[in-house]
């Protein structure tokens, strides 16, 4: 009977304490959310301020709020909820790439895909590379900590992963439409690639680098590149088939919605599951999508796509930042570090500076050879623009805090002093690039780029219910002069120079053709609207595709 009573008095005490736990699992809950709506509300009233933007806005009352959570708890903790890479990764990041895959203007995209990818991939390769070498020459001057090869590679990955936010919130991509999609365009891909190097980092033995681990590290990354591609480009034309075979739209938009969201979110865990790049994955996803799914259901569900995706990523946005200003006054890292604070600030200095030189040795010298390859003195990226470009990749973000977690910590503690030195100098650079850096945008784009209001703006369609940057096709958006070229045939080049830029022009002819012959009629896409009867504005969409 006496043990009978124990067991039931255990497990009454157990239920206590479980219940408490819940509660005070809500009350963080009520807190954080009340936090972001207390960032949108700021922000929105910031928004004409030169010096602040949503991002800036959010990071200092994410500080603010730490420095009171750690006064009220007596400097034990600092943030409502624990950070971790899957919190990071499998819920923040998925809706973020995916939007800017959805509502990216393609024409432009694809117009500079060459440039992008000549930033985003080999120039993140050879920030990577400066990082990491400039880290062994320091670094190991410095006592910080045992750090093998690995370690420093893996340093060179994560600062080099760019948060182009705070610019991208200040360009106006009708006003700069070239400098919008470099910036943008390399912002997706440098993440990308920053996050294929550094799992690829992590998968091979590189205490002893011999030219064959060397090819195999390659092959390996441009493996997991292409294959990621392709995976999000098949899901997205998987559900571009379904919806359209299927005609989801005559009986609910909500399945129209629903399966669209389940097929981005689905694309990007079959690559985590398969140890591929989620977030490649998802954006040519959200790039197919928004090619063909997107005209593929009713006017409601466009409307609605639209604004939910953009909704869920700008939430993810804010939170993660709202995040990082509360993590950035842990005390538990900082505690490691308070014995050699020059240490630190040292290891920051040094990191910040690396940042900007590896930077500048691909910028520069990667827009002199995308510059030879353009014909037409509009499409050449200029000093000016190209000081921006250089600007909006020092500011570091998210990105970099997680892949830092991921390799100095252990589910978000480390007890290692070089570790937390990683972390908080890690903390730093974001903070002071976020903040410093992000504050000057927009003046130094003012400056630079004074732009005056055009009088005349490209819209892509007067109907309000149609998305402006979806409604375009995959490489163009108007019937133009490549549609003009009778009977199918493109001029030959005449020179190095006409060598250098018509291939690119080819390609767009012939995708063209070869999405109107083949993809669109088993795929559907622009010209496809399903009828619905008694929807005149469907009728007349569908009159104005044709």
């Amino acid at each position: 009977m006496d043990t009978m009573d124990a067991h039931i008095t255990s497990a009454v005490s157990k239920l206590q304490t479980l219940n408490t736990s819940d509660h005070a699992s809500v009350v963080s809950m009520n807190l954080f959310v009340a936090l972001l709506c207390a960032c949108i509300v700021v922000g929105h009233l910031l928004e004409e301020n030169r010096w602040m933007n949503e991002s800036i806005t959010a990071l200092l009352i994410g500080i603010c709020t730490g420095v009171v959570i750690l006064l009220v708890s007596g400097g034990k903790s600092s943030h409502l909820l624990v950070f971790s890479e899957d919190l990071f990764f499998i819920y923040l990041l998925p809706p973020i790439i995916f939007n800017a895959g959805f509502q990216v203007k393609k024409k432009q995209f694809f117009r500079n895909f060459m440039t992008i990818m000549l930033f985003g991939a080999i120039g993140t390769l050879i920030s990577c590379s400066i990082i990491s070498a400039g880290a062994i020459k320091f670094f190991q001057k410095m006592d910080i900590g045992p750090l093998d090869i690995g370690d420093y590679l893996a340093i060179g990955a994560i600062f080099a992963a760019t948060d182009s936010v705070c610019t991208l919130q200040v360009l106006n991509q009708d006003e700069t439409p070239l400098l919008y999609s470099l910036v943008f365009g390399e912002g997706v891909v440098n993440d990308a690639t920053s996050v294929v190097l550094f799992n690829a980092i992590q998968s091979f033995d590189l205490t002893n680098i011999n030219p064959r681990i060397a090819w195999q590290f390659i092959c390996n990354f441009l493996y997991l590149f292409i294959t990621s591609t392709m995976l999000g480009v098949v899901t997205g034309l998987l559900s571009a088939y379904i919806i359209k075979k299927l005609y989801f739209g005559r009986h609910s938009t909500d399945r129209e919605f629903a399966l669209m969201m389940l097929m981005a979110y689905l694309s990007y865990m079959l690559a985590e599951l398969f140890y591929l790049s989620g977030i490649l994955t998802v954006f040519f996803c959200g790039i197919v999508m928004s090619h063909y799914t997107w005209h593929n259901v009713t006017e409601s569900s466009r409307v609605t796509t639209k604004h939910a995706f953009a909704t869920m990523s700008f939430v993810a946005e804010i939170f993660i930042f709202l995040y990082v200003g509360m993590d950035a006054l842990d005390i538990e890292k900082w505690r490691f570090v308070s014995d050699s604070p020059g240490t630190s600030v040292a290891v920051s200095s040094i990191l910040l500076g690396l940042v900007m030189v590896g930077r500048a040795a691909f910028v520069f010298p990667l827009s002199f050879l995308s510059n030879l390859s353009k014909k037409s003195h509009a499409e050449k990226i200029c000093l000016k623009q190209q000081i921006v470009i250089w600007w909006a990749g020092l500011m570091r973000g998210a990105v970099s805090m997680a892949l830092a977690y991921n390799k100095f910590t252990s589910l978000g503690h480390t007890h290692l002093h070089g570790n937390a030195i990683m972390i908080t100098s890690t903390i730093t650079v974001v903070l002071f690039s976020t903040m410093v850096f992000g504050m000057m945008t927009k003046p130094l784009i003012r400056f630079l780029l004074p732009h005056p209001k055009q009088e005349m703006r490209a819209t892509v369609s007067s109907d309000p219910t149609t998305q402006k940057s979806i409604s375009v096709p995959l490489l163009g958006d108007n019937q133009d002069s490549l549609d003009d070229l009778g009977g199918g045939l493109v001029p030959r080049p005449n020179s190095i120079r006409a060598l250098l830029t018509t291939p690119t022009h080819t390609v767009h002819y012939y995708w063209r053709k070869f999405d109107n012959a083949f993809m669109r009629p088993v795929f559907g896409g622009r010209g496809f609207v399903p009828f619905v009867p008694g929807s005149p504005t469907e009728r007349s969409s569908d009159n104005q595709w044709k």
